[in-house]
């Protein structure tokens, strides 16, 4: 039987931990990756959160992978990373294709709303000079 979204999202969910703002940040304190999977319009329209490191989820795979001429040397297997998107759904399918790929510390914030919400520092968006 073919998976859904529904599918993907229970498993995602059931293995990568899904943390609040001052967990996260605490993380962060202790030398995590904030990462950002939205795509790059996003970031225009809505900024990111200070400290974040921006890979768009479509690009995740091939940045984690060291054997790629892609990767991203902020991604380390040892390294905890905390995953956020807008809402979430894509941070928990992000966190469990790291799993997947053997990275262990990966959690699971939530959406840039939380971050905001929680008085965490923002980066605004680029003025489009309109």
């Amino acid at each position: 039987m073919p998976l859904t979204v529904k599918d993907m999202m229970e498993a995602a969910n059931a293995v990568v931990e899904r943390v609040d703002v001052a967990r996260a940040r605490q993380l962060m304190e202790d030398g995590a990756l904030l990462l950002d999977v939205r795509d790059a319009p996003e970031l225009e329209t809505a900024g990111r959160a200070q400290g974040s490191h921006h890979i768009p989820r479509g690009m995740l795979e091939f940045r984690a992978d060291a054997g790629t001429p892609f990767h991203d040397s902020q991604l380390q297997k040892d390294r905890a990373i905390v995953i956020h998107c807008a809402s979430g759904g894509r941070a928990a399918l992000a966190g469990k294709l790291l799993k997947d790929m053997g990275y262990t510390q990966v959690y699971n914030m939530g959406g840039l709303k939380e971050w905001q919400e929680a008085g965490g520092p923002m980066i605004e968006p680029v003025d489009p000079g309109m």
